[in-house]
């Protein structure tokens, strides 16, 4: 079972089940700007937060996003990402870099150091040697305890990258 935000709904629908549903009762301070490019979910059995990218964005909705599910992860104390670009498509090179640097440490600070943090890329197989390729040249440039603060992979195949998530094992 999937916890989808109502905060991704229309303004409208997000005062009517603020009202009436017990759910916004317990998450109402938790819930992120709407967002009509993105799609934020938890999975509590899995620990599991996905981000589903709608379509491609721009530098400045790209950082958006991170930040709306940062304070998901936040509330939900969960550093297991599955980021979904395949109705997007890739992130520029700067704002990939932006998250491998930057983001990192924001998301490091933003939860306890028990939590695993790990971001699980799904991409379409004509992206996948694009981002892989990201990841080889870019992480060796940054410090050891910058590239284990988080780690990030790139799959094609949701199972596979759910599994990683889970267990930390390629």
């Amino acid at each position: 079972m999937a916890i989808i935000f109502p905060a991704f709904f229309p303004d409208s629908d997000i005062r009517s089940q603020r009202r009436s549903s017990i759910f916004a009762r317990y998450f109402s301070t938790m819930l992120p700007p709407y967002l009509d490019f993105l799609q934020l979910s938890y999975r509590p059995d899995l620990q599991v937060l996905f981000m589903r990218w709608g379509r491609p964005v721009s530098s400045q909705e790209h950082r958006q996003g991170y930040g709306a599910a940062l304070e998901l992860a936040r509330t939900v104390s969960t550093g297991r990402w599955l980021v979904d670009l395949r109705s997007r498509g890739l992130a520029s090179l700067e704002d990939f870099a932006w998250i491998l640097t930057d983001f990192r440490v924001e998301l490091a600070a933003a939860l306890p150091p028990a939590v695993p943090r790990r971001i699980a890329y799904l991409v379409a197989p004509y992206h996948a040697d694009t981002i892989r390729a990201r990841l080889t040249s870019l992480e060796p440039t940054y410090p050891a305890a910058l590239r284990q603060s988080a780690v990030v992979r790139a799959f094609t195949e949701e199972q596979p990258a759910q599994q990683w998530l889970r267990t930390g094992k390629d």
